[in-house]
């Protein structure tokens, strides 16, 4: 398959180990220099963004083909996708040690847990998002995805500073219970902390941060529950998505034999 291109920019798997080290240094940049996460001492020595769970995803990548070179690509947008079958065989899921994914793992159909997305500050305008969503509408067709989900960040680790947004999602929001993951007993943050008629829906969505008004935007869905990640500097609830909100938008749009196309294979997972 083609990769998908918009102007300079272009999506497509990472095939390579410079691919791979590429976008690891991009999420360095966005999760610990400008959004003050806190490195581990073998990330900081690196400078780069790493965690075992790497090596079990496909890393779907936009990457500016007018800029650095076959060897050295310049990568300026990145998401990293884990299917079932996959984390089934290897380690699991990252968003496992934050919530209970046993109603996500007893439904029928292939689940991906999608994650590490950023782009770089310079692209935040300029299609990059968009072609990352064509890129996981065309991985979800491919790969037969019903439902995908990960975790949603809000910045900052102050619950009271969020309680306007979370208590919008836990509102508005929450997951029908056969979907719904919930946040593991020793870390559960409750997000109801304002009652419902206290809540102003328009407020909470234009504090929502981007990705995660996005998820909203496609029909997304949140568990039961939030967490405080002190090592991203952030808050978490578990976001869930059926995907044919996904690929109603993308791929039946631009029709099965037009769905815009991402280089599926051969990615540095394994199948």
């Amino acid at each position: 398959m083609e990769p998908a291109r918009f102007n300079n920019l272009e999506v497509r798997l990472a095939r390579r180990e410079v691919d791979l080290d590429a976008a690891q240094a991009l999420r360095y940049r966005v999760f610990f220099d400008e959004m003050g996460a806190t490195p581990s001492p073998e990330c900081r020595r690196a400078a780069r963004d790493m965690d075992d769970f790497d090596a079990s995803c496909d890393h779907l990548l936009v990457v500016d083909r007018e800029r650095g070179s076959d060897s050295a690509p310049c990568v300026v947008g990145t998401y990293r996708l884990l299917r079932g079958c996959v984390a089934a065989a290897r380690d699991g899921f990252y968003s496992e040690g934050e919530f209970d994914l046993t109603r996500l793992h007893d439904y029928p159909g292939e689940i991906m847990e999608l994650g590490r997305s950023c782009i770089d500050a310079a692209y935040r305008k300029r299609g990059a998002m968009q072609l990352l969503w064509r890129g996981i509408a065309n991985y979800i067709f491919h790969h037969d995805v019903a439902v995908m989900f990960g975790c949603g960040s809000i910045h900052g680790t102050d619950v009271n500073e969020a309680k306007h947004i979370l208590s919008y999602l836990h509102h508005y929001h929450t997951a029908p219970k056969y979907l719904r993951p919930q946040a593991v007993d020793e870390r559960y943050v409750d997000m109801n902390l304002m009652p419902k008629k206290a809540v102003d829906p328009d407020r909470a969505m234009a504090e929502a941060p981007p990705l995660l008004k996005g998820y909203l935007r496609v029909g997304g869905y949140v568990g039961d529950g939030a967490v405080i990640d002190h090592e991203f500097n952030t808050i978490d609830v578990c976001i869930v998505v059926e995907t044919e909100n996904v690929t109603g938008k993308y791929i039946r749009h631009f029709g099965k034999d037009k769905a815009p196309s991402v280089e599926l294979t051969p990615g540095l997972a394994a199948e």
